[in-house]
């Protein structure tokens, strides 16, 4: 029999999924099995489980034909489940290294019918806060095997599911289900730890409770927050029906159930304040209802105070209490912060005076009302017209000519606009009355952030590529690679977003847990891709014509990307010595990353420009150089994503590449699921040309791979499916 089956229910977490698989199914340990569970996910959930099921058999895929709930989807993975003990873990957290074994070892030694594990609560800043494990058992229990009766500080431990290892049999034979609805883990725990005769510690961090941003039940305004009262109520009705074993701990489970009511009660985010006074009433009830006859142990100061107003039902008594009490911190938060207004004065009058006026002209214009018919575009910090913004402004003007468009672009680059584009240049009068003015606002990275979410204004986030290095707050588990992130302000650009672009499912995941917000991903493709793939030879050769490439001579494109943690550092590439190899008929272009690589001309300050060698660093349009290129060779970029809806070779070349996924860090390896051939040297680079590799069989066979994972919504119809979601606000 397997030792253990993990139990693994899946809803709308496709952000978090494949860090929570990989934590288990990576472990040393092995002798598990994995039951998922998808409860009719909506996301790309599904998709993630039958990928990680086609490559491990351990894990089992369960796929339920409607949404039930959590705790029906944890009864129908029990169900399924062959293992000697079962584990419910919760599928946006993840395991610790080594967690598996150390619960096995444990599990053998001591064969209890539940073992108790630690957990520490991570949080999107990736801080950490330790559980109360320790503080709930004054003296360490160590291996000791116990029960509630003689060790009653077990029922201190947080009640949920995932931080307990339970022997099935001992389960099934007590016939314990999770009910539906929301705080299901308390009517789960506490019976199961009443009933349980051997209870154990392993004071070891096992779990990674990830406090999530957005999405959390515990974090959503709800009248759900009711149903706790039905779960007290199983556990009451289930200590009443097995008297001898409970007597002895009713006391106390009354005192957390009271403590939990008090909690969400006085948290700000999970009850509409209109239905407080309701809550308060329905604590009071199980108070009058559920109190022990011999009492129980209430505490002192205000805590103690606020139970004897919760018992008398005093609730106007009890809603002052809190007036004075939340009047308190504010007063203490405003001593804090008795400084800061004067050195935020300082600091603005160190400003220019223009840019204090133009900040100022830009606040009067807000309380104006927006233009309906305005939309604002802008595109890499506003370096001109390219990108998603671009594809997605020229097929607006077909399908909805009666909103006015208007670009923003640096004063420097205004010349590169096209023909016929209306245009403001950033930091001018005209610029600031836009920004202030448009109901859309689309752009390819983050407008500044002093800029505001206006009610009624629709702030579209299209991005610029699907991300091989980590992005967002993933950001802040590889800090050398973001040195100058300010990850608080990065959140309060995020929640401007309504809707996010996503190039493919992978995109949607990884945006998703990057960037945690309330936006809506549009899974359209990336409009920018729909000219390479309705593209015609015409357009092919005219590309290449443009160009002044002859028919028959091969193009290799070559697009390094940037290394923000290794300034000026670029891969061994003797541009001569390729050009050689590709011969006499062949050309190379090389283009620069646009970042930091680039003088004000476009060009790269040491880009070759000899021979069958030409620098396309300043060339406006990239899909004109993809059209005429042959063959693409990247490391990192998000070019290879676009490039491969052309279905033409494309060969990594990544001589950094284990450098690169410490310091940087990467969501997947590049090198082993690459989209062709693989050089990590240039010597090999070059072999891979002169073997004909970069177009074999196996090439092949990878590049059809990546695209059906990839491109597969690049249908040319991105930018359409676009304009109708968010500008025209269809919602098909």
């Amino acid at each position: 029999m397997t030792l253990i089956s993990i139990v693994v229910p899946v809803y709308k977490v496709q952000g978090y999924l494949r860090e929570c698989l990989d934590s288990i199914l990576g472990q040393s340990f092995t002798d598990i099995e994995v039951v998922a569970v998808d409860d009719c996910s909506p996301d790309s959930s599904g998709q993630i489980l039958a990928e990680y099921a086609a490559r491990d058999p351990r894990l089992t895929v369960l796929s339920l034909p409607a949404n039930v709930g959590l705790g029906a989807a944890r009864n129908a993975g029990l169900d399924a489940a062959t293992g000697e003990y079962v584990w419910f873990l919760d599928s946006d957290d993840w395991l610790t290294d080594g967690a598996l074994r150390a619960v096995a070892n444990r599990l053998r030694a001591s064969t209890p019918d539940v073992l108790i594990v630690d957990h520490v609560r991570v949080f999107w800043d990736y801080t950490q806060a330790t559980s109360a494990l320790r503080q709930a058992f004054p003296t360490a229990p160590g291996a000791e095997v116990f029960d509630v009766r003689t060790r009653p500080e077990t029922l201190r431990v947080l009640h949920t599911a995932w931080n307990k290892v339970t022997r099935r049999q001992f389960l099934v034979d007590l016939g314990l289900r999770f009910a539906d609805g929301w705080y299901e883990d308390v009517s789960f725990t506490f019976p199961l730890l009443v009933a349980a005769r051997r209870v154990t510690v392993l004071d070891r961090v096992c779990v990674n409770y990830r406090q999530r941003r957005t999405g959390a039940i515990t974090r959503t305004r709800s009248a759900r927050h009711f149903e706790m009262f039905d779960h007290w109520g199983h556990t009451f009705d289930w200590l009443d029906a097995h008297d001898e074993q409970a007597d002895e701990v009713r006391p106390q489970l009354f005192a957390l159930m009271i403590a939990h009511y008090l909690m969400v009660l006085g948290h700000g985010s999970r009850l509409p304040r209109e239905l407080h006074r309701d809550f308060f009433t329905r604590a009071h009830a199980d108070y009058r209802r559920r109190l022990p006859a011999g009492g129980y142990a209430v505490p002192g100061g205000v805590e103690g105070l606020k139970r004897r107003l919760l018992a008398a039902g005093r609730w106007r008594t009890f809603a002052a209490l809190r007036v004075v009490q939340r009047a308190r911190k504010m007063v203490r938060a405003a001593v804090l912060a008795a400084g800061r207004p004067v050195k935020r004065g300082l600091r603005e009058l160190a400003r220019t005076s223009r840019r204090v006026l133009l900040r100022g002209y830009y606040r009067l214009r807000l309380r104006l009302p927006m233009d309906p018919n305005l939309a604002l575009y802008a595109a890499y910090w506003y370096r001109g017209y390219s990108c998603n913004p671009a594809a997605i402004h020229a097929k607006a003007a077909e399908m909805a000519p009666q909103i006015e468009s208007v670009w923003v672009v640096r004063r420097d680059r205004a010349a590169t606009m096209p023909p016929g584009v209306p245009y403001v240049v950033a930091g001018t009068w005209r610029y600031y009355r836009a920004l202030a003015r448009a109901t859309w606002l689309i752009n390819n990275v983050n407008f500044p952030d002093y800029v505001r979410k206006r009610p009624g204004s629709v702030h579209v986030q299209t991005h610029h590529g699907t991300p091989v290095k980590v992005m967002g707050l993933d950001q802040q588990r590889h800090p050398i690679g973001a040195t100058s992130m300010n990850f608080p302000n990065l959140l309060r650009r995020v929640d401007r977003w309504d809707f996010s672009i996503s190039a493919n499912t992978f995109s949607t995941q990884m945006w998703e847990r990057a960037y945690p917000g309330g936006f809506v991903s549009i899974d359209s493709g990336y409009p920018r891709n729909d000219r390479l793939a309705l593209a015609t030879a015409d357009d092919v050769a005219a590309a290449r014509t443009s160009l002044g490439i002859a028919p028959g001579e091969r193009v290799v494109l070559y697009l390094p990307t940037h290394r923000e943690h290794q300034p000026g550092w670029r891969p061994e590439f003797d541009a001569d010595e390729f050009a050689e190899v590709i011969g006499p008929d062949g050309w190379l272009l090389v283009r620069s990353h646009y970042f930091h690589d680039r003088d004000r001309t476009g060009r790269a300050p040491d880009a070759p420009a000899t021979g069958r060698v030409r620098d396309m660093s300043a060339h406006p349009v990239v899909e004109d150089l993809y059209l005429a290129a042959d063959v693409l060779i990247t490391d990192y970029s998000s070019a290879m994503f676009d490039y491969a809806v052309l279905d033409r070779p494309i060969v990594i070349y990544a001589p950094d590449a284990a450098a690169y996924a410490m310091a940087r860090g990467v969501y997947f390896d590049i090198t082993a699921e690459a989209p062709g051939a693989v050089a990590t040297t240039f010597g090999h680079l070059l072999d891979v040309f002169r073997t004909g590799a970069v177009d074999d069989d196996a090439a092949i066979k990878a590049r059809t791979q990546f695209r059906a994972r990839f491109c597969h919504l690049d249908d040319g119809h991105a930018a359409e499916r676009v304009v109708r979601r968010a500008l025209l606000g269809e919602r098909d």
